[in-house]
């Protein structure tokens, strides 16, 4: 057993805990972040999931460390890649040209841009990065977590260094994809959804709290198209079952779960989108599936064939639900990550032989699992994307009511004629603003996908801050939100601003020497320390909103 110390312990590596170990470096205090990939970055990286951002991220949507980020990506491309005159002046390049964001970017080159921000403070010691380790257990004393346990993943490395290690720290982040050190540390937190009445949500679930009620959660891969040869995978054991699953959901679905028509909040409840693999065309304004999430888009280099088209499938008839994750048994939730990974690969073996063809047959056989951009041998991403973690009993539960649009406008809420989307709660301790649809993928209980619309929001500091643990400082998707909000507060940009604001907290706190309820109780501190975001290029009002 290794035991070690540090002043600011984050445990996960997702897109948060990047965020949150550059804030604390900045201002100069050191870290140790716990990762138990071995890509630190989460959805942006491990997960391979393209950033789904708000439609001011070019401007206003984002923390000036995320945009330097995303400008950075933009010049590796244009640094190190064959573009064409015209893509590398283009000063918003979408390397991807997926049409799910402005930035379509393949996971590697997020991994490597998030490593070059981070060396300078590795080199000087300010920030320490363990991966390949889980968090195993959590030391508590008088409402404070003294240490947390740490075990190594692949036991088979166990002889190049310690199987375990046990890290104390004066501030503990969660930034894992499942809330992991709330459940360490029985902090007060919750699972699933709540029911209607919980917390007054329009959208809540009728039949009333279920903590089995959860998100689906997806195992991402990458494709490229070499038509004219035959990539055809192996036949998947649970192929037969997968190909002629028909989702028992309610509002009912389209038909069978592989399929080009799914679930959509149209009129009609169904939409139908066509597959036009490259080399194939596809007409302008048309929405086909292989450029939803293009990560490469190969008319963007002067030799298009050495870096050919790269669809990275992250889409709904990969979506898993059979199996919860959470407040399962350690058997169950593997059996559910197992069976993930299942179907991703049965879809990968519809494409490529009865997925219909715009020219009348059935299946793509020229198309290949890609595994170089997302850093694997197989093509499948490293881990998979986790949409809804355990959440924070917070000092501020984020719910319906405080961003909904129909929710806010049906209760009369002041300002809603001030945004197309209605004006979100004024949040007077906001640490960072963001946006994105109440986007909810259907669920374990048999609950189809809800996609309502959502005002521009802020993110409350006391949505990071447990009603308990004086320590602990969410740090990533699992702040003080219900199973509603979860739904636009998990987005990249967004945990990135939840991340950063978490790490500018732990360390304002050390240097100050204060708690975070001390920063959250008091006006005085309060102000200060949202000086001192400002100050740091974390905005936490919109531009339109009153009093400005």
């Amino acid at each position: 057993m290794t035991q070690l110390a540090t002043d600011i312990l984050i445990v996960g590596g997702g897109t948060g805990a990047v965020a949150a170990a550059l804030a604390i470096a900045e201002m100069g205090q050191r870290c140790t972040l716990v990762s138990a990939e071995t890509w630190i970055g989460g959805q942006l990286t491990s997960q391979a999931v393209p950033p789904d951002e708000n439609q001011w991220i070019e401007t206003v949507g984002g923390t000036r460390r995320y945009q330097i980020f995303r400008t950075r990506c933009r010049d590796w491309y244009r640094a190190n890649r064959p573009l064409t005159p015209a893509a590398k002046k283009d000063p918003l390049l979408n390397p991807g040209n997926g049409w799910v964001s402005r930035l379509c970017i393949e996971p590697r080159i997020a991994h490597i841009v998030l490593e070059e921000m981070l060396a300078p403070h590795v080199a000087a010691g300010r920030i320490r990065i363990i991966t390949g380790m889980r968090p195993t257990r959590a030391e508590t004393d008088d409402d404070r977590i003294t240490a947390v346990r740490f075990d190594l993943i692949d036991a088979a490395a166990a002889a190049g260094g310690p199987g375990h290690l046990t890290i104390e720290a004066k501030f503990v982040l969660d930034a894992t994809e499942l809330g992991d050190v709330y459940a360490l540390a029985n902090a007060e937190h919750m699972v699933g959804a709540e029911g209607i009445n919980t917390f007054g949500e329009l959208h809540g679930n009728p039949a009333g709290d279920d903590p089995m009620d959860q998100q689906a959660f997806s195992w991402c891969f990458a494709l490229e198209h070499r038509p004219g040869e035959n990539h055809t995978i192996p036949r998947p054991a649970q192929y037969d079952f997968w190909r002629s699953y028909v989702p028992d959901m309610q509002p009912p679905w389209c038909g069978p779960l592989f399929s080009w028509t799914v679930p959509t909040h149209n009129e009609a409840g169904c939409r139908t989108f066509p597959f036009l693999p490259c080399p194939e065309e596809c007409p302008d304004k048309v929405w086909d599936m292989w450029r939803y999430r293009r990560i490469t888009d190969q008319s963007l280099y002067t030799d298009p064939a050495l870096h050919p088209d790269v669809c990275l499938v992250n889409w709904v008839q990969m979506d898993y639900w059979l199996r919860p994750l959470l407040n399962v048994s350690p058997d169950e939730a593997e059996k559910a990550l197992k069976e993930s990974r299942e179907l991703s690969e049965s879809l990968v073996y519809w494409l490529q032989t009865e997925a219909p063809r715009s020219d009348g047959g059935a299946g793509f056989a020229g198309l290949k699992l890609r595994g170089e951009e997302l850093g694997t041998t197989d093509g499948f991403a490293m881990a998979p994307y986790i949409r809804e973690p355990r959440r924070l009993v917070a000092r501020t539960i984020v719910t319906e009511a405080h961003i909904g649009t129909e929710q806010r406008r049906q209760e009369g809420r002041p300002g809603q004629e001030l945004s197309p989307l209605g004006l979100a709660e004024l949040f007077e301790d906001s640490v960072g603003i963001g946006h994105y649809t109440l986007d909810l993928h259907p669920s374990t209980s048999g609950r189809n996908s809800v996609y309502v619309p959502a005002a521009p929001f802020r993110i409350p500091l006391g949505s990071l801050i447990p009603v308990r643990v004086r320590n602990l400082i969410a740090a990533g998707k699992g702040i003080g939100v219900t199973h509603i909000t979860n739904g636009c507060y998990r987005m990249h940009h967004t945990e990135w601003n939840i991340g950063e604001s978490a790490g500018e907290l732990a360390a304002w706190c050390i240097v100050n020497n204060l708690e975070p309820t001390q920063v959250h109780e008091s006006k005085p501190h309060l102000t200060n320390f949202q000086s001192h975001i400002h100050s740091t290029g974390i905005r936490t009002t919109w531009p339109w909103e009153p009093n400005q």
